[in-house]
């Protein structure tokens, strides 16, 4: 027998049942619809139903994909009857088969669900005393008018019992949309939550593959992702946690280019970057289209929650540092380390406040910074409110220099031959890991700032660092204090082609570089 089928014979249940057994599977679910003597208050002596068979055989067909693709069920059959029936028949047999009985369930839910409001099979009801109506084609007029009543496909039951939030917590949560900037160490417990919270619809905005360095902070990825688009892997994972829910996935960068749209199309925007242009970025969108905003920052060890909400007293970025601070002069988690819980549990702070934001729950963080030692397990909240100027501070971005910075190379020789010196600003192990030749001189960038004595203000200089980030950094603020020959390597040591080492015909490998910034 196909799938889905119209029977006009009695059915077998434990026949139908047999069809389903399969050894993989942990779970098995079926839902039986009998003819009952009565129906809104009149009595019923028999039932007739008439289907449009071509098409409910069709329709029917495409209900039962859609399950199995949804609930990762590896069974799954639908039997319908037509003609006459008496009272006690089977009308309806669904019967399902998944690994874990969650997917049983919710598939067998979703399969009759979908059965009775889009299958062209029409009811004809016969009442004592002679009378007979087609009840189904009223009903399915009415439907067309109005709203179905709420329901939850996926089960959430675990949170629908907390008072605070209860159905119409939850219905707020599925009709709410999220904006995820980065799908990293903070991102993937954000998303994980938001998707198993039932959040309407998330979108994920990151424009990294995956590497080596990121899995043992971010475990929703496995090794045979890596050089994968972070995005698409982080969506694909989503919709097997949550498939009733919308995921769109933006595998590009946050840029001044589409903050501004991205921000538009939410409800709430939370910032999981790894970088101060873009949290700056978000906090200035958000401020400039009356956005609430969910921010967190990770050093080692420690880490920072701040929440921005137009409705309320509580401060942007802005309002704090009117200024941003430039990637490059503070450690990132590939420069300072960091342990995978520790983004791990800021994240998920992310995910409750905006959980309670979304949901109206009590307790937000409102106008304070959050301040955690992950070490110690000491924390503190430090008052945090707007800025009288707030809405002029926000318009100040973060903006690329218009002067040339960066030069491109591919290799120092000819940097070196147009008269640049070369400074190598890696920390020294990263220097004996991969280092450089044609003569360059190798001062750290914590010394290089701190004494900058030993630079000539007439000489032209060339910055190298492992990425083109820290040196960038670096270049920046030389240039600020009067060197305004200093120059940033794009791409950093990754950009270049390196020499053989001496006595092997193997190039050196930059991948073992182990503070990639």
């Amino acid at each position: 027998m196909t799938d889905f089928s119209l029977s006009s014979i009695p059915c077998d249940p434990a026949e139908l049942r047999a069809l389903l057994q399969n050894p993989a599977c942990g779970g098995y679910v079926s839902f039986e619809g009998w003819v009952r003597n009565r129906n809104e208050g009149r009595a019923v002596e028999r039932l007739e139903y008439e289907a449009f068979d071509a098409l409910a055989l069709e329709e029917g067909e495409r209900i039962l994909a859609e399950a199995r693709a949804r609930f990762s069920l590896l069974e799954a059959k639908c039997v319908h009857r037509v003609g006459a029936l008496e009272i006690g028949d089977l009308a309806v047999w669904v019967g399902v088969s998944a690994v874990h009985r969650d997917g049983a369930f919710a598939g067998c839910r979703y399969i009759i669900d979908e059965v009775k409001h889009r299958l062209p099979i029409w009811k004809k009801e016969f009442y004592a005393g002679g009378t007979a109506e087609w009840v189904n084609c009223r009903r399915c007029a009415q439907d067309s008018h109005s709203a179905p009543p709420p329901s939850f496909s996926a089960d959430y039951s675990r949170q629908l019992a907390l008072p605070e939030l209860g159905t119409c917590g939850q219905q707020k949560l599925l009709a709410s949309r999220a904006l995820i900037v980065g799908a990293g160490g903070l991102g993937v417990p954000v998303l994980s939550y938001l998707a198993g919270a039932g959040i309407g619809s998330l979108t994920i905005v990151d424009g990294d593959r995956l590497e080596a360095s990121n899995l043992h902070r971010q475990p929703m990825y496995a090794w045979a992702d890596i050089g994968k688009p972070k995005a698409d892997l982080a969506a694909a994972r989503l919709r097997a946690l949550n498939p009733q829910i919308e995921i769109r996935a933006c595998s590009e960068r946050f840029t001044e280019d589409n903050a501004a749209q991205l921000v538009a199309d939410c409800d709430v925007a939370i910032d999981c970057s790894d970088n101060f242009a873009a949290k700056f970025l978000l906090s200035d969108a958000c401020v400039a289209a009356g956005k609430p905003a969910i921010f967190a920052s990770v050093y080692q060890y420690e880490g920072q929650l701040q929440v921005y909400c137009p409705d309320n007293h509580s401060a942007c970025l802005r309002c704090l540092w009117p200024e941003a601070v430039r990637d490059g002069l503070v450690g990132n988690c590939a420069q300072a380390g960091v342990l995978g819980p520790v983004p791990g549990v800021l994240g998920s702070l992310q995910a409750l406040e905006t959980i309670k934001l979304l949901a109206g729950l009590p307790g937000q963080l409102g106008d304070a910074v959050l301040i955690v030692d992950l070490l110690t397990l000491d924390s503190r909240k430090l008052h945090a409110s707007r800025h009288p100027d707030c809405s002029e501070r926000h318009g100040a971005r973060t903006k690329t220099p218009t002067d040339r910075l960066e030069l491109e190379y591919v290799s120092l020789k000819h940097a070196s031959g147009e008269g640049l010196q070369i400074v190598d600003i890696r920390e020294r192990h990263e220097a004996a890991c991969v280092p450089l030749d044609a003569g360059a001189l190798h001062i750290p960038m914590g010394a290089l700032l701190e004494d900058v004595s030993a630079l000539d203000p007439q000489q032209r200089y060339l910055l190298v660092c492992s990425r083109g980030i820290r040196s960038q950094a670096a270049a920046h603020e030389l240039r600020s204090r009067g060197l305004r020959q200093v120059y940033s390597l794009r791409g950093g040591v990754g950009s270049l082609q390196i020499e053989p080492k001496a006595g092997t015909h193997e190039p050196i490998d930059r991948g073992r570089d182990p503070l990639a910034s």
